[in-house]
């Protein structure tokens, strides 16, 4: 099995610098360091053969992983368990399409439920739609639609679901490629960071009055994470190169597609991190810890750490393929591969849900 680089090994850290304007990463020099994990340490695989995992959810010590292909995997007490979904519409196999966001109801051990967001087909298109499931038995079934017509394409779906501290539902809406000038229109779901109230009501705060809106100005939105202090950070696909990390603030424009990676302009947002032109990390899920977001990398091939106070970044997991999304409890990191996806050289088993401390890292 391929290692996480240990001691002894070498793990490359992306040291950017400033820009005096405005803190972004403008540049950065890549250094070797030597890792703090002990020799030989490697991650722990919880569960094998996954199918295109997309999503971590976790309660107490069971997991529940949506696969894009339309199901869920149960993993407790070591055993793999993948379960049926039955869907109100006919899941899309398009590229990047399929089940993809999923979070449990905070009242899941009482309620049996979780939140989605899959890519649908009918007579009229294609798009994603926001969703209740309820699990009976073993099979989740749609229960509740909360929000449709979220634009839709050949890629670029976004797909994201969290909760934040505040008790609402926040959800990554791509630009859905064929026309990233959506992104600008406030009017479209498209290009957003949307925010619900969990039965699907807009909230009385949002930024703008009666619309899911909560940012724009995103080209493919992929992972959202809140430090302690409530402040709400994103992954974002670049072009081609150009990933970002922002921090979101509510009504903000983040740019696309009039500006990219570090470009300013009067009223739009840059990034706090980008990868530039000549680099792509192809962000995904992210988790905040002790001042630092974990990310999940699809074209960087790893798990990457973001310290934002130090603007230091650096791959602590690495030569385990494209990472689709990561989850922290206590000081563990779980994250999950995603060779499968028809993108990746799966390796053997894959894919995997992984684990392993923080604190040696």
């Amino acid at each position: 099995m391929k290692k996480v680089l240990g001691a002894g090994l070498l793990v490359f850290g992306l040291l950017a610098g400033c820009s005096s304007t405005g803190g972004n990463n403008s540049g950065k020099q890549v250094e070797d360091q030597e890792a703090s994990l002990p020799a030989g340490e490697e991650p722990e695989i919880l569960a094998d053969e996954l199918d295109i995992p997309w999503s971590i959810a976790k309660t107490g010590e069971t997991f529940y992983m949506t696969e894009r292909q339309g199901s869920i995997v149960k993993v407790e007490d070591g055993k793999k368990e993948r379960q049926k979904v039955e869907l109100a519409k006919k899941l899309s196999t398009a590229s990047e399409a399929g089940l993809l966001g999923f979070v449990l109801a905070p009242d899941f051990s009482q309620s049996n439920e979780a939140y989605a967001y899959y890519t649908y087909e009918n007579t009229s298109g294609q798009f994603n739609r926001i969703v209740t499931l309820g699990l009976q038995e073993g099979t989740w079934k749609e229960e509740r639609l909360l929000l449709d017509k979220i634009p839709s394409g050949q890629f670029h779906h976004g797909g994201r679901l969290e909760i934040g501290p505040d008790g609402k539902l926040y959800a990554t809406a791509g630009d859905a490629a064929t026309d990233p000038e959506i992104a600008q229109d406030v009017n479209s779901l498209g290009g957003k960071i949307l925010r619900m109230n969990l039965d699907g009501s807009i909230p009385g705060d949002n930024p703008f009055s009666g619309s899911y809106v909560y940012s724009y100005g995103h080209r493919n939105p992929q992972g959202l994470a809140w430090a302690e202090d409530g402040t709400l950070y994103e992954s974002e696909h670049g072009p081609s190169a150009n990933d970002e990390i922002n921090k979101i603030l509510p009504g903000k424009n983040y740019g696309w597609p009039v500006i990219k990676g570090t470009e300013k302009k009067e009223g739009m947002e840059s990034p706090l991190f980008t990868s530039g032109d000549d680099e792509t990390w192809a962000p995904s899920g992210v988790a905040y810890y002790k001042g630092k977001l974990y990310t999940a990398a699809l074209r960087g091939s790893a798990v990457l750490e973001f310290d934002l106070e130090t603007k230091n970044v650096r791959k602590i997991v690495s030569n385990l393929g494209r990472i689709r999304d990561v989850f922290i409890e206590g000081d563990v990191l779980y994250f999950i591969s995603n060779n499968t996806d028809g993108r990746g050289n799966p390796l053997d088993k894959d894919d995997k849900l992984y684990q392993i401390p923080l604190s040696d890292i």
